[in-house]
C-alpha cells in the first residue's frame, strides 16, 4: 500500500497544489513581471530617446557640415578672386613700370644722342678752328714767299669747306 499512496492521486492535494500554483503565478506576475516590464519599458524609452537624440545630432552635424562646406567653397572662391585681382594689379603695375622704364630709356637715349651730336658739332667746330689757324699760319708763310693773296684765300676757303663735310 505504500507504493499506491506514493503514486496515487489525492483530489484535495491536487486542488491545493493547483491553487498554490495559481497564487504563486499571480504573486510572481504582480511582484516580479510587472516591475521587470516597467524597468524594460523605461529602458526601451531611454534607448529610443538616445536613438532619437543621436539621429537629431546626426542631422544637425550634417547640416553643419553642409554649411561648413558652403563656407569653405565661398572662402576658396573669395581667395581665388583675391589672387586673381592681385595678379591683375601686379600685371598692371609691372606694365606701368615697364612703360615708365621704356620712356625713361627713350628720353635718356634722345638726350645722349643730342649730347653726342652737340659734342660732334663742337669737335668739328674746334677742328675747323684749329685747321683755320693752321691754314692761316701756312698761308702767312706762303704769302711771305710772294703768292697771290686772292688765290691763296680761295685755296683756304675751299680747304675749310671740305674739312667740315667729312
Amino acid at each position: 500500500m505504500e507504493f499506491q499512496e506514493l503514486v496515487g492521486l489525492a483530489p484535495w492535494t491536487a486542488i491545493f497544489q493547483i491553487c498554490n500554483l495559481l497564487l504563486l503565478a499571480a504573486g510572481v506576475k504582480h511582484f516580479l513581471f510587472k516591475p521587470v516590464q516597467n524597468v524594460l519599458a523605461q529602458r526601451k524609452e531611454q534607448v529610443e530617446g538616445t536613438y532619437a537624440n543621436a539621429e537629431k545630432a546626426e542631422g544637425e552635424a550634417l547640416a553643419m557640415r553642409e554649411e561648413c562646406e558652403k563656407r569653405l567653397s565661398g572662402a576658396k572662391d573669395e581667395a581665388s578672386e583675391i589672387v586673381k585681382t592681385a595678379t591683375v594689379r601686379a600685371s598692371a603695375r609691372t606694365e606701368e613700370m615697364m612703360t615708365a622704364a621704356r620712356a625713361e630709356v627713350a628720353a635718356l637715349k634722345t638726350k645722349a644722342d643730342a649730347e653726342i651730336e652737340s659734342e660732334r658739332r663742337k669737335a668739328a667746330s674746334e677742328l675747323k678752328n684749329d685747321i683755320s689757324e693752321l691754314v692761316l699760319n701756312i698761308a702767312g708763310l706762303v704769302v711771305e714767299k710772294e703768292i697771290d693773296p686772292s688765290a691763296h684765300k680761295d685755296l683756304i676757303d675751299d680747304f675749310i669747306s671740305h674739312v667740315g663735310d667729312e
